[in-house]
């Protein structure tokens, strides 16, 4: 082959690759490019259970598979979490060669939407580009998540209206165990959005007992290992700022904490040691 060729070749696959950028659960790409080997539709496959997708500059098409390793079976029920600033496009779920709308440009796109995505509704989400008059920066995209039962979408859409009735002593004892954060701490700030109907309380100098991604963050510049992050409920719970120690427990999702159970520390701690002495504790809890 000669040095043209090679070169040639070279700036081809540099071309494909500007397209976009993809692991096992995210991509990230542009729509700017045209080249004549990309398809009008451009195909995106992604194999985790939980990630996101990004779209800047979108143009023409984009068809993005989900297909989480090893097997769909364990995930009947996937939910889509557009981006708050997802402009340009409209978003379709194919099934059997039909595209039904999700969501368009005049939709509120902090709305959570899910669907069945097993056996015969195995799907693909279509991203549909708006025409465009300019080209300025337009983002659209999404953060998915596959929930493995039923039940599980039920408890999902319970977390993300964030119950604001204090837990009961059984729910507290069971939350510390199976929650997908626990951490105790003290609150730094609240802050109120109206326009979301949301609240969001920013925790520090915490404890970390357990989470399952990353949300929560270690502080820098702490001298013992102290935690920060910060946890959303809705607006209409009324939290405000209080002193004192809490222990926060809660679940997961799309890359936010949402609150479940916040009791002031020493009450809990009153409650499991009580429970331990009766061995009514549903799990240990470290005491240090």
């Amino acid at each position: 082959m000669s040095l043209r060729h090679t070169f040639l070749h070279y700036l081809q696959a540099l071309c494909l690759l500007s397209t976009g950028r993809a692991d096992l659960c995210n991509w990230r790409g542009s729509g700017l490019m045209r080249d004549s080997n990309i398809p009008a539709v451009q195909q995106v496959r992604l194999h985790c259970t939980e990630g996101s997708v990004e779209w800047i500059y979108p143009s023409r098409a984009l068809r993005v598979v989900l297909e989480p390793v090893p097997s769909r079976a364990q995930h009947t029920t996937v939910c889509i979490k557009p981006f708050r600033a997802f402009q340009g496009a409209s978003l379709f779920i194919e099934r059997t060669g039909k595209l039904n709308l999700l969501m368009s440009d005049n939709d509120r796109p902090e709305q959570v939407h899910c669907y069945r995505a097993d056996g015969r509704h195995k799907s693909a989400l279509f991203i549909q580009a708006n025409p465009q008059e300019d080209i300025s920066r337009r983002t659209v995209g999404f953060h998915y998540e596959f929930l493995r039962k039923r039940s599980s979408v039920a408890r999902f859409r319970r977390s993300l209206q964030a119950a604001c009735q204090p837990c009961n002593n059984t729910e507290l004892l069971l939350a510390i165990c199976n929650s997908d954060f626990v951490i105790r701490g003290s609150i730094l700030n609240v802050s109120h959005d109206p326009e979301q109907q949301m609240s969001v309380v920013e925790v520090h100098r915490g404890r970390m007992y357990r989470q399952r991604s990353g949300v929560f963050e270690r502080e820098a510049g702490a001298r013992a290992a102290s935690w920060r992050g910060h946890i959303r409920t809705l607006l209409a719970c009324q939290v405000r700022p209080g002193g004192g120690l809490f222990l926060f427990t809660g679940s997961e999702h799309f890359g936010e904490a949402w609150l479940g159970c916040a009791p002031r520390f020493r009450d809990f701690l009153t409650l499991y040691l009580r429970a331990k002495r009766d061995r009514q504790n549903l799990c240990d809890f470290p005491l240090d």
